[in-house]
């Protein structure tokens, strides 16, 4: 039962000291061990007497009786001490102290033969137990100093003896006194713990082969370090992670508000042209790039990744751990269920749904009596509304707190919420790919009473949850935000929301654990922060803005976060500015746009690339000619990110078919065309020490002037928001809206949502709307097909074209290579 207590106490963040007061039988090993060191204000335990006799005074915290004793004592120097009855911890403690006095110790228990003749030799005698009455005081030789430090001296039983000793001093008070002092010592510790440090990192060697081996391989040839290791390296206190297996921590929000005073560092974007369907090495860059900081020019870094999602991951894409020796290990856990943040976003996400199609089918087969009586049930004899149930009848204007007082009018407002099935736009979520549930019939069964209607999958990262998890500053804003989702109308053209179908707090607690951010590391053992994974096509495709906040707190002010856009700086950059910033504050210091030689010859008039199909020669051989001409989309994305003010570094991510010429002449078109300074790469065949030079010019441009801005002002029609992207970012003549669009335009106007941002659904494979226009498109038409919304999220999303948020299968998928050896349990084949 003590030793439960102690463990209790230990984990106990608003206890910073622990202090025992046992019968002395009581003081066992167990017992005095199972007090956390660091809280062992008795200063007995292994590790604070290990660190005492090793001579680290500063490290430990030292015995209050033992220094009590000390301190009493003048004039140790060759004088004979002997110790009577102090054993274990306390003798210890005492015999290292005087001996560093200069004292010649004795030590002997009570009952042993040799006890008078060593009391006549000691010139002082230090009493560790009781002593027991058959022990004659004329063995002590007149003169000596009898110090008493025992457990129980303060006792009526003691203090009736103590006149029987030549000299004795009581210990007791001023040992309680010491202890008072380690109390403190203890306190200025845990609050020195609690302020920013600089980093101390054991980075992880890297020996890069060649030929550059897979991923996977890769990955497994590194052994990671221990997860709670890492975080106490970067400055997290034990508390504030919680483990995952061994290399796995969710990090605690509460982390934010003991470092809220410390200044945050250098915030770096990583967002890219726009890419072949191969993808150019976002991802791969980011962990190179912190590699190259960290581990090479050992400045405080983070990388903040988004999540994957299964889909990809099982489909044609593979995983996204970044690539080569540049990736986020270990790999397999990264890509594969992680700690279960999709999941808990699919339940919370098909919880919502079930809730509207269960509500509207109560509402059709019942009266609003029966409603009422259902919804306010009799419990034990009373009958009360719920806390989300009265917010409802306050945004219903309805003041009364009493179910028995309401109007039939009253009731009949609060049961119906009316929806309005045609205009359902919340959907089931799984995170597959399955084009079969992209259209699909609910309610055939006998028990729905005939409510049919048409539905459909999305795939789980597409969820309204995902992109909220992404903004959000705090659990209080998420509760908020998840109560705000429109999840359809009423037959009077009134949003209706998931706070209306009482179903806000549940979804929270289906969320409380994902909120928190996912520690992992790099290859050369750099933190990782992998949180978030929103679909960049109907929403902004960035990882958490609390993982954001949290990292730029542990690197300092001097270091540096990075992370990444989905697709085109057209894209995923313009929605990270506008969107996410705006969520956040926080103002980015540079942005790192990542190139290929390979996309810019597409971009030239190159062949088209195709996923799983070999590369035409032209990709393969030097043709400057082609990279010349595919630089104007290059350049195109350098003014993107100029229109916000920020400092823009190329990273060209350099394959082994570009030769040095093709490689020097996008680098200096890259400079001529704006850009603060343009980097060739090779981290994914040499890891950070590959991105150095690119490492370099992100710090040399993270300390240029920087003027941020956002590209419109919220109080902008809807329209004029949609025509400044298209004719700014995408370089469109103007835009079309559909009258589909222009309709929910206008009722988003009359909803009071008009003052949201602006994420725009788009293809990433170009600057306009139309795949296969590549390089800089002009004088186009945008066509805006249809205009959404996530209220919770914060903003509007108009469709360019047709978007489809449930990706299918490819013919043959990346599962035919992925297997399990059942004798090893490792996982074969993933990427």
């Amino acid at each position: 039962q003590v030793v439960d207590e102690i463990l209790k106490l230990n984990e106990n963040p608003n206890v910073q000291g622990l202090a025992l007061d046992l019968p002395e039988s009581a003081y066992s090993s167990k017992v005095l061990n199972a007090v956390k060191p660091e809280k062992d204000v008795d200063g007995l335990s292994d590790v604070n007497l290990g660190c005492l006799i090793r001579g680290d005074a500063f490290g430990c915290l030292v015995s209050p009786t033992a220094c009590a004793v000390m301190e009493v004592l003048e004039n140790l120097d060759g004088k004979k001490v002997l110790l009577v009855g102090a054993s274990g911890a306390l003798g210890a403690s005492l015999q290292c102290l005087l001996h560093r006095r200069g004292a010649m110790t004795m030590s002997c228990p009570w009952k042993s033969p040799q006890l008078q003749n060593k009391l006549h030799q000691a010139d002082v005698v230090v009493v560790g137990s009781t002593k027991p009455e058959e022990i004659p005081v004329s063995w002590i030789k007149p003169g000596t100093v009898v110090v008493n430090c025992s457990p129980d001296f303060h006792s009526e039983k003691q203090r009736g003896q103590q006149n029987s000793h030549p000299v004795e001093n009581d210990v007791c008070s001023l040992a309680i006194a010491m202890r008072m002092q380690n109390m403190v010592k203890s306190l200025e510790r845990w609050i020195q713990s609690q302020q920013y440090r600089k980093w101390d990192l054991r980075c992880l060697k890297l020996q890069p082969l060649s030929p550059v081996p897979s991923d996977i391989e890769i990955s497994r040839a590194q052994s990671p370090k221990a997860v709670d290791v890492l975080a106490k390296e970067i400055g997290l206190l034990t508390d504030e992670i919680e483990i995952y297996g061994q290399t796995k921590a969710k990090v605690r929000l509460s982390l934010l508000e003991r470092l809220k005073d410390q200044p945050d560092g250098k915030y770096v974007l990583v967002a890219g042209i726009t890419p072949t369907p191969l993808g150019e090495g976002k991802s791969t860059v980011t962990i190179g790039l912190v590699q190259a900081l960290t581990a090479h020019l050992n400045i405080n870094s983070f990388a903040c990744l988004r999540q994957p999602s299964q889909g990809p991951t099982f489909g044609v894409k593979g995983g996204a751990a970044g690539g080569g020796y540049a990736q986020v290990i270990p790999m397999e856990e990264f890509n594969l269920h992680l700690t279960g943040d999709i999941h808990a976003i699919t339940a919370a996400n098909n919880l919502l749904a079930a809730a509207i199609d269960a509500r509207i089918l109560h509402e059709n087969t019942q009266s609003d009596k029966a409603l009422y009586n259902r919804l306010v049930p009799v419990v034990n004899g009373v009958r009360g509304f719920s806390a989300i149930q009265l917010a409802r009848l306050r945004r219903l204007g309805i003041s009364k707190t009493d179910p028995s007082t309401l109007t039939e009018e009253e009731i009949g407002k609060f049961v119906r919420l009316d929806i309005d099935p045609s205009t359902i736009t919340w959907q089931r979520v799984v995170d597959t790919n399955d084009r079969f549930l992209r259209k699909i019939t609910i309610g055939q069964a006998n028990t729905e009473k005939g409510f049919v209607r048409q539905a459909q999958f999305d795939i789980a990262v597409a969820s309204e949850i995902m992109a909220i998890l992404a903004l959000t500053s705090s659990l209080a804003d998420m509760k908020e935000r998840l109560g705000k989702m429109v999840v359809a109308n009423d037959k009077k053209g009134q949003p209706v929301t998931a706070e209306d179908l009482g179903v806000t707090g549940a979804l929270a607690v289906l969320m409380k654990d994902a909120i928190k951010p996912t520690l992992m590391q790099t290859l050369e053992g750099t933190p990782v922060f992998v949180h978030a994974g929103p679909f960049a096509n109907i929403a902004h495709g960035n990882s958490s803005v609390l993982a954001d906040k949290i990292a730029l707190k542990l690197v300092g002010e001097k270091g540096f976060v990075v992370t990444e856009a989905g697709f085109g700086a057209d894209i995923g950059m313009e929605k990270f500015f506008n969107i996410k910033c705006r969520a956040s504050g926080l103002v980015p210091s540079v942005v790192v746009l990542v190139a290929t030689v390979r996309a810019l010859k597409m971009h030239g008039g190159g062949p088209n690339v195709t996923a799983g199909a070999p590369l035409k020669k032209e990709y393969t051989e030097e043709n400057l000619q082609l990279v010349a001409d595919g630089c104007c989309n290059l350049q195109k994305q350098i003014q993107i990110a100029q229109l916000f003010g920020v400092p823009v570094v190329v990273a060209l991510n350099v394959f082994k078919t570009d030769s040095p010429a093709e490689v020097d002449l996008v680098c200096e078109i890259a400079k001529r065309s704006g850009a603060f300074d343009a980097v060739p790469c090779n981290h994914w065949s040499a890891g950070g020490r590959g991105a150095v030079k690119l490492a370099q010019a992100v710090e040399k441009a993270a300390s240029q002037k920087n003027s941020f801005k956002y590209l419109y002002n919220l109080e902008l029609p809807i329209v004029e928001k949609i025509r400044i992207i298209a004719q700014k970012v995408y370089g469109a003549q103007d835009i079309e809206l559909s009258p589909a669009a222009q309709a929910q335009v206008d009722r988003y106007s009359r909803q009071g949502f008009g003052n949201l941002p602006i994420c725009m659904a788009k293809t990433h494979l170009s600057l306009s709307h139309q795949p296969e226009r590549k390089g800089v498109p002009t004088g186009f038409i945008l066509p805006i097909s249809d205009v959404r919304a996530s209220i919770g999220a914060g903003f509007i999303y108009p469709l360019v074209g047709t978007m489809s948020t449930m990706p299918g299968l490819p013919t043959r998928p990346c599962f035919y290579d992925i297997d399990l050896d059942a004798a090893t349990e490792q996982v074969k084949g993933l990427f």
